[in-house]
C-alpha cells in the first residue's frame, strides 16, 4: 500500500513532511549505509511529529542529535515501544541491502525475532497499528474476540496485507471496510484474540460497527 495514502486516511495528514538529504546523509555516515527504504521513508516522513504522537517513538535523523547513544548502537533503530520494552530494528549487517528485514529485540540485549521479512510491510503494519490508537471514533476499550467471531471479521471486512509479528502477539493483523477505518487483531495463540478498532470519521466508524457491532466482549 502507499504509505501516503495510509497516512492520509487514518492519520488525515495530506502534506507530509519529509528530512532533508543533509539529515538523512548524516546518519548514512554513523552506519556506512542505509536501505533505500528507510531513506524514501525519512524523505518522506521524516519531520512529522504527528506520527509520534501516537502510542510508540518512530525514531527519525533529528533524534540521533538528541540522543547520542543511538549513534553508538550496532543496529539501526526504526521504532520504540513506548516504555522501551520492544525495539524494532535493521540488523548492521542487513542495512546495505534496498528492503531488508525488521526485527525486534525486548530490550536492548533480548533476543532477535522477525517482525517483518521487508522493511516496507513493517513500515506499513506498524503505521497501522499506531494509527488505530488515535483514530477519533472508538469504543475506547480493547474487545476479546472468539473464533467464532473472527470468522465473522474475515469473512466481512477486508484484510490488509502487511502483518505485524511479535510485538506483544505473535501476530497482528489488520482489517477495514473503508480505508479510513481500521480493526486491529492480536492473536494471542491460544485460540482468542484482542481488538482494537475505530474509525477517522463518524461515517467511517458506523461502517465499522456493521460489522463489529455485539461482536466479542470487553475487557
Amino acid at each position: 500500500m502507499e504509505l501516503r495514502e495510509l497516512v492520509r486516511d487514518l492519520y488525515g495528514i495530506d502534506q507530509p513532511q519529509g528530512c532533508t538529504e543533509e539529515e538523512i546523509g548524516a546518519v548514512r555516515e554513523i552506519f556506512g549505509a542505509l536501505p533505500t527504504v528507510v531513506e524514501e521513508f525519512w524523505r518522506t516522513f521524516g519531520r512529522m511529529p504527528q506520527l509520534n504522537y501516537v502510542q510508540d517513538n518512530w525514531i527519525f535523523p533529528a533524534d540521533f542529535q538528541k540522543w547520542k547513544h543511538l549513534a553508538e548502537d550496532d543496529d539501526l533503530l526504526l521504532l520504540n515501544e513506548n516504555q522501551s520494552v520492544y525495539l524494532a530494528y535493521i540488523r548492521r549487517e542487513d542495512l546495505t541491502l534496498p528492503d531488508p528485514p525488521v526485527y525486534l529485540r525486548r530490550g536492548k540485549d533480548g533476543p532477535w525475532e522477525l517482525s517483518a521479512p521487508t522493511t516496507s510491510e513493517f513500515l506499513e503494519a506498524a503505521l497501522l497499528y499506531e494509527g488505530v490508537w488515535q483514530l477519533e471514533y472508538n469504543p475506547e476499550e480493547f474487545y476479546e474476540l472468539s473464533a467464532k467471531d473472527m470468522v465473522i471479521v474475515q469473512a466481512k471486512l477486508e484484510k490488509r496485507s502487511a502483518v505485524l509479528r511479535n510485538w506483544f502477539v505473535t501476530e497482528t493483523t489488520f482489517y477495514s471496510n473503508r480505508p479510513d477505518n481500521l480493526v486491529v487483531i492480536m492473536d494471542m495463540g491460544d485460540g482468542g484474540y484482542q481488538a482494537l478498532y475505530g474509525g477517522a470519521t463518524e461515517e467511517s466508524y458506523a461502517a465499522l460497527m456493521e460489522v463489529m457491532e455485539g461482536l466479542g466482549e470487553p475487557m
